[in-house]
């Protein structure tokens, strides 16, 4: 995921306590793998799977907020399509076999980011007349339906991009659509065993502390979060199915 300057930081004219991209993408991918393990090896109702759950649920905003930073930052967008989509197809299958489902059931939410990233390109297209947008944005949202995370990624993704540069309407529209499509149907469905959900709006502290900055370019960075997503759920899945199961 591609990001470079977008908004800075500042006290005074100089930037203090903030965190870069690089430093953000590591917080997810910390998010991620606390997350996910959290599935397999804390009981769920639990006071601490609520914790761990809340804490999980940054990674998926986070990437997000990075695929929106880097639409505006690649050099070539179709090829940053390309290259997501080739990653949607690599995390399939480690995604459904770690969480015990069939391979038509659900997808990883890299797809959810893609379909994120394609209703973004979509919406800056000048040439399209608002209704086909809207048409165009809506299929991305309906593909994205059985996706982890699903349109609400999309949203995020969209809306974050549209809104670039405009911290406070960037996290209005994230916490609307967080409320609307995520928090409160789970509430109406669970009660308060989704009081974990909560835990998507530790985002805009996270995000507040944002420079801009990319940080130190290094291909190992670039290429490693593309690894590191299906190689966590591989081991995860070996160590759960495998060696403990």
């Amino acid at each position: 995921m591609e990001v470079n300057n977008a908004r800075a930081l500042s006290l005074d004219g100089v930037n203090t306590w903030s965190l870069n991209a690089n430093t953000i993408k590591v917080i997810a991918i910390i998010a991620m793998i606390v997350d996910h393990t959290a599935i397999w090896l804390v009981p769920e109702g639990t006071a601490l799977d609520q914790i761990v759950h809340a804490f999980g649920r940054i990674a998926a905003p986070i990437m997000c907020y990075l695929i929106a930073e880097g639409y505006f930052h690649t050099s070539n967008i179709n090829k940053y399509i390309k290259r997501l989509f080739i990653f949607a197809v690599i995390s399939h299958f480690p995604f459904v076999m770690y969480l015990d489902l069939e391979w038509w059931q659900a997808t990883s939410v890299i797809w959810s980011l893609l379909m994120g990233l394609v209703a973004l390109k979509v919406s800056q297209q000048t040439e399209l007349h608002l209704i086909v947008k809207v048409l165009l944005i809506g299929l991305c949202c309906l593909l994205a339906w059985t996706a982890d995370w699903n349109y609400i990624a999309v949203l995020w993704v969209l809306f974050f991009g549209l809104f670039r540069g405009q911290f406070n309407k960037q996290m209005l529209s994230f916490a609307i659509i967080g409320t609307i499509f995520y928090i409160i149907p789970g509430i109406i469905s669970e009660g308060t065993d989704t009081i974990f959900r909560l835990g998507i709006f530790l985002l805009i502290p996270i995000m507040a502390l944002y420079n801009g900055q990319r940080g130190k370019k290094s291909n190992l960075i670039k290429w490693g979060f593309y690894v590191f997503y299906p190689g966590h759920l591989i081991i995860l899945y070996l160590l759960r199915h495998v060696i403990f199961g």
